[in-house]
């Protein structure tokens, strides 16, 4: 069996590839270590019905563009194709993909029946042993979803090669921007992970921060202005009412977080020149105080378990990130390198906290394991900040800023291995991003 290394999220990526048809699967397994993409083919799909055909072509590109997207992947060009895939039941001819050293090959077919029902079948294969990898899938859904359904298929494809959760089918919500630097107007945005299907869920009237997502993703915590004070709202995502979440009167409340409950936000509230970290229960609306000290406490976010919460702080003279129990106590610094520390992260694999660093004129994004060891900076910039972990815990959404008088803020990812760094595709500027959990 021959092994082969592949660049990958923060850990390595070692790719096990057979030398014959009987050595065993095709199998990318995420260790640490890594350098090259894994070559795959992803013919049109076939349309079994005319009324598919344009559809299946955008389907087929979607999935080759999300799998070659995570850097993890190199798409073979359909201009090196040997043999074509006319037949979703016609077998495959492995020799003509092995000759143009495709990896992996993933085929499919899409139909429209009746009442217009949108149907994805689709199969992945490891050609180098010449057989199917786990049996094929089925999606069905409406003619306006097919973009969601291609999404599904890429992870599917995904999790089968890696054997990690995918992060394809999934949202992100953010502050878009639109005027210039000195007046800018902001306004909430929800799209698709790769910046398609924008809309907007808010005038640009008051200026609104940081945008976050209910553990199932039907709603979403923000801070506005509309006020005149900052005020903590939650949005129902499908019909687009708000409410705002009551705290104390006369006081200022942001940097809100759901807990993993769905029930509990922790949050920040500042009441006579003292900046605490509260939690509430948004359903009864009962509100408990969790820290106490003379220092500014903010950016809370708590662990997958909802038992610990992560913070920045400057109660030790500078900006650092510190850990205490979900329910209050004496908090635990953790971040002791140079310079300072904040909007920290909890990864949704509860293995890593991702943050803001600033240090000697300049910002990154980095991450650390829960007990402030093992510290990674993973970019650098003239301002990088306000890190959000895709779904499966192995990219980082951020937002950086240009230099002067014309800069802008655009939204980048990048793996935690540090490598795959680029921009996500959005019009305008764009700011304060936050990933949804994988839809339903």
């Amino acid at each position: 069996m021959m092994t082969r290394f592949l660049t990958l999220l923060a850990a390595c990526v070692a790719l096990t590839l057979p030398v014959a048809a009987h050595a065993g699967p095709l199998r990318i397994e995420i260790t640490e270590g890594v350098i090259e993409p894994l070559p795959f083919a992803v013919p049109n799909f076939v349309p079994e019905s005319s009324a598919a055909a344009k559809t299946a072509a955008d389907i087929a590109r979607v999935v080759a563009e999300d799998l070659s997207g995570t850097g993890l992947f190199r798409e073979i060009p359909s201009g090196a194709f040997i043999s074509q895939i006319t037949s979703f039941s016609s077998p495959v001819q492995f020799a003509d993909w092995k000759a143009i050293n495709a990896q992996a090959l993933i085929t499919g077919a899409v139909s429209v029946q009746a009442g217009g029902r949108l149907v994805i079948k689709f199969r992945v294969y490891d050609v180098f042993a010449g057989q199917e990898l786990g049996t094929g899938l089925q999606f069905a859904g409406t003619q306006e979803g097919w973009r969601r359904m291609a999404h599904k298929v890429a992870d599917a494809v995904y999790s089968r090669i890696t054997g990690e959760g995918g992060y394809f089918d999934s949202r992100v919500v953010f502050v878009s921007e639109t005027g210039p630097k000195d007046k800018r107007r902001k306004r909430l945005a929800i799209m698709d992970y790769d910046g398609a299907n924008v809309q907007f869920l808010t005038d640009s009237s008051s200026i609104v921060l940081a945008p976050r997502f209910s553990p199932t993703g039907d709603r979403i915590l923000y801070t506005s202005y509309e006020t005149g004070f900052p005020k903590i709202y939650v949005l129902d995502v499908a019909s687009v009412g708000r409410r705002v979440l009551e705290s104390q009167a006369g006081t200022m409340s942001f940097a809100p977080r759901f807990g993993p409950d769905g029930r509990t936000v922790v949050y920040s509230l500042t009441e006579g020149g003292n900046t605490d970290i509260y939690r509430m229960d948004i359903t009864t609306g009962q509100s408990q105080r969790l820290t106490s000290a003379p220092s500014i406490e903010t950016a809370p976010s708590f662990n997958p378990d909802g038992n610990r919460v992560v913070f920045e702080s400057d109660r030790s003279g500078t900006q650092q990130l510190y850990v205490m129990s979900a329910t209050g106590g004496e908090p635990q610094r953790i971040s002791f390198g140079q310079g300072r520390y904040g909007t920290p992260v909890w990864s949704p694999r509860g293995d890593l906290i991702a943050f803001t660093k600033q240090n000697k004129g300049r910002f990154h994004i980095g991450v650390m394991r829960a007990d402030g060891s093992e510290e990674r900076l993973l970019t650098a910039s003239f301002l990088d900040e306000g890190p959000t972990w895709s779904p499966n815990g192995r990219v980082i959404m951020f937002t950086r800023e240009t230099q002067g008088a014309g800069g802008q803020s655009s939204l980048y990812s990048v793996d935690i291995s540090g490598r795959n760094l680029k921009r996500v595709r959005t019009e305008g500027g764009a700011s304060d991003p936050a990933w949804s959990p994988l839809q339903n």
